[in-house]
């Protein structure tokens, strides 16, 4: 367990960091053996961590080597610059950004899926795939495991939280009548925005192709992933819309069953919604439906910035030290 290392958070002051301090002391993990971490323009700020306050540590001035566990959340251009020498020096990071999750010697680990691939890398680096990955892959294992998928189509509704706290606050303002665009290129109150990230040459964003390439390297699959990833005006709740199928016939019933008693995932019995999970630590899947004798389509639910990041995140580091 985590609980006697020492812990370093690089961008605790931001949405994930936020909430991976909150999940840290949900595990008892003693405030004097965290290490707040950000940017110059947060040096000295305090953090609420339960009847404590940590103070916020500007990255410059830190000695990494003083801890057992880094975790990385504070941006792939932070995480490029310091996040290898500091693996380097013997800590283990754990990094939330999309830096590393596609290097060859690095694995991208969702615990409850792959979680037993960490003993086939030396790396002190292991990433945290993309949220709408996470809890697409957590809700197709079970199903991978029993008929072997072969092809997945998803569509994701994304939260505004996804593009951190500016997100939030920017469809707050235009709820409020603001019309000023900044963390989003079009009005995202009252509105859908069919692209998330950049588009790339072969008409797929960014965003899209993460969800291709990490759901093959995690289940160790040449599986054919066509994503569509759009973002909605909900604060905190992904949802991805999948049809997968697969090389053996498929029973529903089985599936089902499969979904319930696998770990991490909850099977609906009523309609669910980001708004009624959203303090949740559960991947939930709904709507289970068999569309021919080798497809299956499901709806997936997750709270983005708790399973989708934080929590994972630890999850891989209790992992790790178990």
């Amino acid at each position: 367990m985590i609980v006697d290392k020492k812990i370093a958070v690089v961008g605790a002051t931001g949405r994930v960091g936020r909430e991976i301090l909150s999940i840290l002391y949900g595990r008892h993990v003693p405030h004097e053996n965290i290490t707040c971490i950000a940017s110059q323009k947060s040096d000295g700020k305090l953090l609420q961590y339960g009847d404590s306050m940590i103070e916020v540590k500007k990255i410059q001035r830190i000695n990494f080597s003083e801890f057992d566990l880094c975790f990385f959340t504070a941006g792939s251009k932070i995480s490029a610059e310091y996040a290898q020498d500091v693996a380097d020096s013997g800590v283990i990071v754990v990094d939330n950004t999309s830096y590393f999750r596609m290097r060859d010697d690095v694995p991208l680990i969702v615990p409850e899926v792959n979680g037993s691939d960490l003993g086939k890398y030396k790396s002190n680096i292991v990433a945290n795939p993309n949220c709408s990955t996470i809890q697409m892959v957590t809700a197709l294992k079970p199903l991978h495991d029993l008929y072997e998928v072969t092809e997945v189509v998803a569509s994701t509704y994304q939260a505004v939280s996804g593009a951190g706290q500016n997100g939030v606050v920017e469809l707050i303002n235009q709820i409020h009548g603001a019309d000023e665009c900044r963390t989003f290129h079009h009005h995202i109150a009252f509105n859908v925005i069919p692209q998330i990230g950049d588009m790339e040459e072969n008409g797929f964003t960014t965003e899209e192709m993460k969800m291709s390439n990490e759901t093959k390297k995690i289940l160790q699959k040449d599986v054919k992933v066509v994503a569509t990833c759009v973002r909605v005006p909900v604060m905190v709740g992904h949802t991805v819309s999948v049809v997968a199928k697969f090389k053996r016939c498929v029973n529903v019933n089985e599936a089902k069953c499969a979904i319930q008693s696998f770990p991490g995932t909850i099977l609906a019995t009523s309609l669910v919604t980001p708004l009624a999970i959203e303090h949740s630590d559960y991947v939930y899947v709904d709507r289970v439906r068999q569309c021919s004798d080798n497809e299956i389509a499901f709806i997936c639910i997750a709270n983005n910035l708790r399973k989708g990041a934080a929590l994972n995140t630890i999850q891989i580091a209790e992992e790790i030290f178990k």
